[in-house]
Protein backbone atom coordinates (compact mmCIF):
# COMPACT_ATOMS: atom_id res chain seq x y z
CA UNK A 1 0.00 0.00 0.00
CA UNK A 2 1.26 3.47 -0.85
CA UNK A 3 -0.03 6.71 0.60
CA UNK A 4 0.47 9.47 -1.96
CA UNK A 5 0.06 13.16 -1.21
CA UNK A 6 -0.14 15.91 -3.79
CA UNK A 7 0.36 19.50 -2.70
CA UNK A 8 0.66 22.79 -4.54
CA UNK A 9 2.91 24.49 -2.00
CA UNK A 10 2.93 27.91 -3.72
CA UNK A 11 6.65 28.27 -3.05
CA UNK A 12 8.43 25.41 -1.29
CA UNK A 13 10.74 27.67 0.69
CA UNK A 14 7.76 29.58 2.06
CA UNK A 15 5.96 26.32 2.89
CA UNK A 16 9.05 24.94 4.63
CA UNK A 17 9.23 28.07 6.78
CA UNK A 18 5.65 27.29 7.86
CA UNK A 19 6.42 23.74 8.99
CA UNK A 20 6.03 21.68 5.81
CA UNK A 21 8.80 19.21 6.66
CA UNK A 22 7.58 18.68 10.22
CA UNK A 23 4.09 18.06 8.89
CA UNK A 24 5.40 15.50 6.38
CA UNK A 25 7.15 13.63 9.18
CA UNK A 26 3.87 13.48 11.10
CA UNK A 27 1.70 12.58 8.08
CA UNK A 28 4.27 10.10 6.73
CA UNK A 29 3.17 9.61 3.11
CA UNK A 30 5.17 7.21 0.98
CA UNK A 31 5.24 9.50 -2.05
CA UNK A 32 4.83 13.28 -2.25
CA UNK A 33 4.04 15.16 -5.45
CA UNK A 34 4.68 18.90 -5.20
CA UNK A 35 3.68 21.69 -7.55
CA UNK A 36 4.59 25.35 -7.85
CA UNK A 37 7.84 24.83 -5.98
CA UNK A 38 9.21 28.16 -7.31
CA UNK A 39 12.79 27.14 -6.58
CA UNK A 40 15.73 25.12 -7.85
CA UNK A 41 17.19 22.26 -5.75
CA UNK A 42 20.25 24.35 -4.94
CA UNK A 43 18.03 26.89 -3.20
CA UNK A 44 16.47 24.27 -0.90
CA UNK A 45 17.91 22.55 2.16
CA UNK A 46 17.48 19.02 0.78
CA UNK A 47 19.01 17.44 3.89
CA UNK A 48 15.81 18.27 5.74
CA UNK A 49 13.91 15.96 3.38
CA UNK A 50 16.62 13.30 3.63
CA UNK A 51 16.40 13.39 7.42
CA UNK A 52 12.60 13.22 7.23
CA UNK A 53 12.83 9.92 5.38
CA UNK A 54 12.53 11.20 1.81
CA UNK A 55 15.99 10.40 0.58
CA UNK A 56 14.77 10.00 -2.97
CA UNK A 57 13.70 13.25 -4.57
CA UNK A 58 13.44 14.43 -8.15
CA UNK A 59 13.03 18.06 -9.17
CA UNK A 60 11.85 19.74 -12.33
CA UNK A 61 12.09 23.50 -11.80
CA UNK A 62 11.12 26.05 -14.42
CA UNK A 63 13.85 27.80 -16.38
CA UNK A 64 12.42 31.07 -15.08
CA UNK A 65 13.60 31.45 -11.51
CA UNK A 66 10.97 31.64 -8.80
CA UNK A 67 8.22 30.28 -11.04
CA UNK A 68 6.21 27.07 -11.41
CA UNK A 69 8.11 23.77 -11.09
CA UNK A 70 7.25 20.28 -9.80
CA UNK A 71 8.91 17.64 -7.64
CA UNK A 72 8.42 14.07 -6.40
CA UNK A 73 9.74 12.90 -3.01
CA UNK A 74 9.60 9.28 -1.92
CA UNK A 75 10.73 6.93 0.79
CA UNK A 76 11.32 4.18 -1.75
CA UNK A 77 13.68 4.63 -4.66
CA UNK A 78 11.82 4.86 -7.98
CA UNK A 79 12.73 2.33 -10.62
CA UNK A 80 12.87 5.10 -13.18
CA UNK A 81 12.38 8.89 -13.37
CA UNK A 82 11.42 10.85 -16.47
CA UNK A 83 11.73 14.63 -16.34
CA UNK A 84 9.32 16.51 -18.56
CA UNK A 85 6.85 15.49 -21.23
CA UNK A 86 9.02 16.00 -24.27
CA UNK A 87 7.82 19.45 -25.33
CA UNK A 88 10.14 22.39 -24.57
CA UNK A 89 7.27 24.88 -24.34
CA UNK A 90 5.92 23.06 -21.29
CA UNK A 91 9.12 21.52 -19.97
CA UNK A 92 10.73 24.96 -19.73
CA UNK A 93 8.00 25.77 -17.20
CA UNK A 94 8.54 22.61 -15.12
CA UNK A 95 5.05 21.13 -15.37
CA UNK A 96 5.42 17.33 -15.66
CA UNK A 97 7.53 14.82 -13.76
CA UNK A 98 7.14 11.03 -13.69
CA UNK A 99 8.47 8.38 -11.32
CA UNK A 100 7.91 4.64 -11.86
CA UNK A 101 7.34 2.31 -8.92
CA UNK A 102 6.89 -1.26 -10.08
CA UNK A 103 4.00 -1.39 -12.54
CA UNK A 104 2.65 2.02 -11.46
CA UNK A 105 3.82 5.43 -12.66
CA UNK A 106 3.22 8.48 -10.45
CA UNK A 107 3.16 11.86 -12.17
CA UNK A 108 3.36 15.30 -10.58
CA UNK A 109 1.44 17.67 -12.84
CA UNK A 110 0.99 21.43 -12.78
CA UNK A 111 -1.45 22.53 -15.46
CA UNK A 112 -1.11 26.21 -16.41
CA UNK A 113 -3.49 28.86 -15.17
CA UNK A 114 -5.21 31.09 -17.68
CA UNK A 115 -6.26 33.78 -15.26
CA UNK A 116 -3.78 36.38 -16.50
CA UNK A 117 -5.35 36.75 -19.95
CA UNK A 118 -6.03 35.27 -23.37
CA UNK A 119 -2.41 34.46 -24.17
CA UNK A 120 -1.99 32.22 -21.14
CA UNK A 121 -5.48 30.77 -21.55
CA UNK A 122 -4.57 29.71 -25.08
CA UNK A 123 -1.29 28.28 -23.76
CA UNK A 124 -3.34 26.31 -21.25
CA UNK A 125 -5.60 24.92 -23.99
CA UNK A 126 -2.57 23.94 -26.05
CA UNK A 127 -1.02 22.11 -23.11
CA UNK A 128 -4.32 20.36 -22.36
CA UNK A 129 -4.48 19.04 -25.92
CA UNK A 130 -0.84 17.97 -25.85
CA UNK A 131 -1.23 16.30 -22.44
CA UNK A 132 -4.18 14.21 -23.58
CA UNK A 133 -2.24 12.90 -26.59
CA UNK A 134 0.95 12.37 -24.59
CA UNK A 135 -0.80 10.45 -21.83
CA UNK A 136 -2.68 8.27 -24.32
CA UNK A 137 0.65 7.27 -25.87
CA UNK A 138 2.30 6.77 -22.46
CA UNK A 139 -0.44 4.37 -21.41
CA UNK A 140 0.59 1.96 -24.14
CA UNK A 141 3.82 1.23 -22.24
CA UNK A 142 2.79 2.34 -18.73
CA UNK A 143 -0.93 1.51 -18.38
CA UNK A 144 -1.14 2.13 -14.62
CA UNK A 145 -0.90 5.88 -14.07
CA UNK A 146 -1.56 8.13 -11.08
CA UNK A 147 -1.54 11.74 -12.27
CA UNK A 148 -1.40 13.91 -9.17
CA UNK A 149 -1.39 17.64 -9.05
CA UNK A 150 -2.93 21.02 -9.65
CA UNK A 151 -5.10 20.74 -12.76
CA UNK A 152 -6.38 24.33 -12.45
CA UNK A 153 -9.89 23.22 -13.44
CA UNK A 154 -12.94 22.70 -11.24
CA UNK A 155 -14.76 19.91 -13.03
CA UNK A 156 -18.40 20.29 -11.97
CA UNK A 157 -20.59 22.57 -9.88
CA UNK A 158 -19.87 20.24 -6.94
CA UNK A 159 -16.24 21.35 -7.15
CA UNK A 160 -16.72 25.08 -6.71
CA UNK A 161 -18.65 27.15 -4.19
CA UNK A 162 -19.90 29.90 -6.51
CA UNK A 163 -20.54 28.20 -9.83
CA UNK A 164 -22.79 30.79 -11.43
CA UNK A 165 -20.51 33.76 -10.81
CA UNK A 166 -17.45 31.87 -12.13
CA UNK A 167 -18.89 30.54 -15.40
CA UNK A 168 -16.76 32.95 -17.45
CA UNK A 169 -13.61 32.65 -15.35
CA UNK A 170 -10.56 30.58 -16.23
CA UNK A 171 -10.63 27.33 -14.31
CA UNK A 172 -14.39 26.90 -14.70
CA UNK A 173 -14.90 27.64 -18.38
CA UNK A 174 -17.19 25.24 -20.27
CA UNK A 175 -14.34 24.26 -22.61
CA UNK A 176 -12.04 23.40 -19.69
CA UNK A 177 -14.70 21.40 -17.88
CA UNK A 178 -15.63 19.52 -21.06
CA UNK A 179 -11.98 18.66 -21.66
CA UNK A 180 -11.58 17.30 -18.13
CA UNK A 181 -14.70 15.21 -18.61
CA UNK A 182 -13.29 13.88 -21.87
CA UNK A 183 -9.99 13.09 -20.17
CA UNK A 184 -11.80 11.08 -17.50
CA UNK A 185 -13.87 9.26 -20.10
CA UNK A 186 -10.67 8.21 -21.86
CA UNK A 187 -10.05 5.81 -18.97
CA UNK A 188 -9.36 7.71 -15.74
CA UNK A 189 -11.03 7.94 -12.33
CA UNK A 190 -11.21 11.07 -10.18
CA UNK A 191 -10.19 9.23 -7.02
CA UNK A 192 -11.76 11.69 -4.57
CA UNK A 193 -15.12 11.81 -6.36
CA UNK A 194 -15.03 8.02 -6.58
CA UNK A 195 -15.39 7.83 -2.80
CA UNK A 196 -16.99 11.20 -1.88
CA UNK A 197 -20.06 12.54 -3.66
CA UNK A 198 -20.93 15.46 -1.37
CA UNK A 199 -20.23 19.14 -2.21
CA UNK A 200 -18.22 21.70 -0.22
CA UNK A 201 -14.88 19.89 -0.46
CA UNK A 202 -12.22 22.19 -1.90
CA UNK A 203 -8.44 22.30 -2.33
CA UNK A 204 -7.81 25.98 -3.13
CA UNK A 205 -9.07 29.25 -1.69
CA UNK A 206 -8.21 32.78 -2.70
CA UNK A 207 -6.40 34.80 -0.06
CA UNK A 208 -9.06 37.49 -0.48
CA UNK A 209 -12.26 38.04 1.54
CA UNK A 210 -11.41 35.46 4.22
CA UNK A 211 -12.39 32.81 1.68
CA UNK A 212 -10.73 29.85 3.38
CA UNK A 213 -12.37 30.44 6.74
CA UNK A 214 -15.71 30.73 4.92
CA UNK A 215 -14.90 27.69 2.74
CA UNK A 216 -15.50 29.59 -0.49
CA UNK A 217 -13.18 27.48 -2.57
CA UNK A 218 -12.44 25.46 -5.66
CA UNK A 219 -11.46 21.80 -5.99
CA UNK A 220 -8.76 21.96 -8.65
CA UNK A 221 -6.23 19.45 -7.27
CA UNK A 222 -6.75 15.81 -8.22
CA UNK A 223 -5.30 12.33 -8.05
CA UNK A 224 -6.45 10.93 -11.41
CA UNK A 225 -5.90 7.18 -11.61
CA UNK A 226 -6.30 4.92 -14.62
CA UNK A 227 -9.44 2.80 -14.48
CA UNK A 228 -7.37 -0.37 -14.22
CA UNK A 229 -6.28 0.73 -10.75
CA UNK A 230 -9.83 1.02 -9.41
CA UNK A 231 -9.62 -2.29 -7.54
CA UNK A 232 -6.36 -1.11 -5.95
CA UNK A 233 -7.79 2.22 -4.74
CA UNK A 234 -8.19 2.13 -0.96
CA UNK A 235 -8.79 5.71 0.13
CA UNK A 236 -8.92 9.31 -1.08
CA UNK A 237 -9.32 12.50 0.91
CA UNK A 238 -8.63 16.23 1.12
CA UNK A 239 -6.86 17.85 4.09
CA UNK A 240 -8.31 21.40 4.26
CA UNK A 241 -6.97 22.08 7.76
CA UNK A 242 -3.35 21.84 6.62
CA UNK A 243 -2.16 25.37 5.93
CA UNK A 244 1.23 26.01 4.30
CA UNK A 245 -0.22 27.42 1.07
CA UNK A 246 -3.40 28.73 -0.55
CA UNK A 247 -3.92 25.11 -1.62
CA UNK A 248 -4.21 22.16 0.75
CA UNK A 249 -2.83 18.62 0.38
CA UNK A 250 -4.86 15.82 -1.20
CA UNK A 251 -4.38 12.15 -0.38
CA UNK A 252 -4.82 8.87 -2.22
CA UNK A 253 -3.93 5.37 -1.05
CA UNK A 254 -3.30 2.78 -3.74
CA UNK A 255 -1.88 -0.72 -3.64
CA UNK A 256 1.46 -0.40 -5.43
Amino acid sequence: MAKIISYNVNGIRSAMSKGLVEWLIHESPDIVCLQEIKAEPGQINLKLFDDAGYAHHSWHPARKRGYSGVAILSKRKPDNVVIGCGNPAYDDEGRFLRADFGDVSVISLYLPSGTSGDERQNFKYEFMAYLHTYVAELRKSRPNLIISGDWNIAHTELDIRNAKSNEKNSGFLPEERAWLGMFLESGFIDSFRHVTKEPDHYSWWTYRANARARNIGWRIDYHMITAGLEHRLQHASILPDVVHSDHCPIVVEVDI
